[in-house]
């Protein structure tokens, strides 16, 4: 029996991060997927928002992703597109980037570090005890790990052998999505009806003026919504044909799909995002309908929540209880976004009561002040991790400031590549020379000129010293007297190394 310390069920963009994640904190971790290669057939997520590119740039990745996508303003709320160029963030806009060239790029960073994919097989069976877990694989292989996370999608085998509950709201409206090729040119773009929105587009595309601009040739697009909430089957060129008809009138002549499939608005999360040595994240722990094109976003968000702490206690650094707060910080998060994707899937029904709630809403958002926090909320900016009263930091990401040292000029994201937590120092240098630290733990002393502001916040008072958690959080603010420090470096990355 082949053993890890952390086997991932998945290796979509959740798993693939979490991996990365793991393998940077020196952790044996394998991934199992069923697909043969990181080939992904069809469209599926289409971007990431600004809080997710900011997680890349903390370890140093983002650039492979700007590289390839389309920076755009993508953050939305019921087809109403809000603008987060004004936030305090070098990020302050979107990428459009399909996720198979996600999972590509992440596949390749994530073959630069220590990982072992198992490809082919997927997981069938687990069994824990209190030393570990058998995973039984579909080639009858079977793996020991000391932990598993299930990153194994809405369906997770994960999850339902775990035992850990999927309660939600069954879906109401069922959509087709597919790449096909058309005897006839349907009218592009996204066009609402008395069945709801359908949309078409070429797969090659520019954006330009803010506008796309789509190429002459090459596969179409289509979103089509169903009649009636279709079956849970794989679909069929003979169910688009038909959802096209019911719709338009006509199918345009639909042949050679490249791919079709059926999303819905089935919006459900796991009860609990931990059972003992069992964990998940991304789809496995929460699904729910692709308004605002959150779920890639918040899975590779769980994970690097996850990562780190996970990471402690596989190394003894920290007691299992440290990952209770992975389910305490994450899944109110994943409960915003399902409550806001219902609230877009509602206001998407054609009813004229429903179309005037969404105007007033458009007049809403159109408000700088209700534009700003919802554009908070679909970005990720505005998360808030409850570790504590105190600086209006605790518990918020770090500002990416620029910082001077003794040695050169950085950004504290560089401090972040290798995952590792930092005591930053901005007061007296040494004030902190003496302190005891955890082994990971990364002392800094640094200055920097300007003003420190948050998302939504503003301006908040520069601290003399901050403690940032390998995801970029605020676990601790303070200064040279070092009140709560101690108690924060043991809660959050175990007892220091004696001297």
């Amino acid at each position: 029996m082949t053993g890890h310390q952390v086997v991932i069920a998945g290796g979509g963009p959740t798993g693939l991060v979490l991996a990365a994640e793991l393998a940077l904190a020196g952790v044996d971790v394998a991934i199992v997927e069923r697909r043969t290669s990181q080939d992904l057939p069809g469209a599926r997520a289409g971007g990431l928002h600004s809080r997710t590119i900011e997680v890349f740039d903390q370890r140093g990745i983002a650039g492979r992703f700007l590289a390839e996508g389309q920076v755009a303003q993508v953050a939305g709320f019921a087809r109403n597109r809000l603008d987060v160029s004004d936030f305090p963030t070098r990020h302050p806009y979107g990428l459009g980037l399909w996720q198979k060239h996600i999972e590509r790029i992440l596949a390749g960073w994530v073959a630069e570090l220590p990982v072992t994919i198992h490809r082919g097989c997927e997981v069938t069976g687990l069994a824990q005890d209190d030393g570990g877990v058998d995973v039984v694989l579909s080639d009858g292989r079977k793996l020991r790990a000391d932990y598993v996370a299930g990153c194994d999608g809405g369906r997770s085998l994960v999850r339902k052998a775990s035992g850990i509950g999927f309660p939600g709201w069954d879906p109401t409206t069922s959509s087709l999505i597919a790449e096909v090729e058309m005897a006839q040119e349907p009218e592009w773009g996204i066009h609402p009806d008395a069945f709801g929105i359908h949309s078409f587009g070429r797969l090659e595309y520019e954006i330009r003026g803010g506008e796309v601009v789509y190429k002459d040739e090459g596969p179409v697009g289509v979103m089509v919504t169903e009649e009636r909430v279709g079956p849970a089957g794989e679909p069929t060129l003979k169910d688009l044909s038909e959802a096209l008809i019911a719709v338009c009138g006509t199918d345009f002549g639909v042949h050679s799909p490249l791919w079709i499939s059926r999303f819905t608005d089935a919006t459900r999360q796991a009860a609990a995002y931990r059972n003992r040595r069992i964990l998940l994240a991304g789809d496995a722990a929460h699904v729910h309908a692709p308004d605002g094109g959150q779920g890639l976003n918040i899975g590779v968000q769980d994970a690097v929540n996850l990562g780190w702490k996970l990471a402690q206690v596989v190394k003894g650094i920290s007691p299992q209880s440290l990952l209770d707060t992975y389910h305490s910080e994450r899944h109110p998060v994943a409960a915003r976004v399902l409550r806001n994707t219902m609230a877009q899937t509602a206001l998407r029904r054609p009813d004229d009561r429903i179309k005037a709630v969404g105007e007033v809403i458009s007049e809403l958002l159109s408000m700088d002040e209700p534009r700003r926090r919802f554009a908070a909320m679909q970005s990720g900016l505005d998360i808030h991790y409850d570790v504590g009263e105190g600086h209006p930091l605790l518990g918020r990401r770090m500002p990416d400031l620029d910082l001077i040292t003794s040695d050169n000029e950085l950004r504290v994201f560089t401090l972040l590549h290798e995952a590792r937590p930092v005591l930053l120092n901005l007061g007296e240098p040494g004030s902190f020379d003496s302190t005891q630290l955890p082994e990971r733990v990364r002392l800094i002393d640094a200055q920097h000129e300007g003003p420190w502001e948050l998302p939504l916040l503003g301006e908040v008072t520069a601290p003399e010293a901050v403690l940032i958690r390998p995801d970029g959080y605020v676990a601790w603010v303070g200064d040279r007297d070092k009140q709560g420090l101690a108690e924060a470096l043991g809660a959050w990355f175990g007892q220091p190394v004696p001297s």
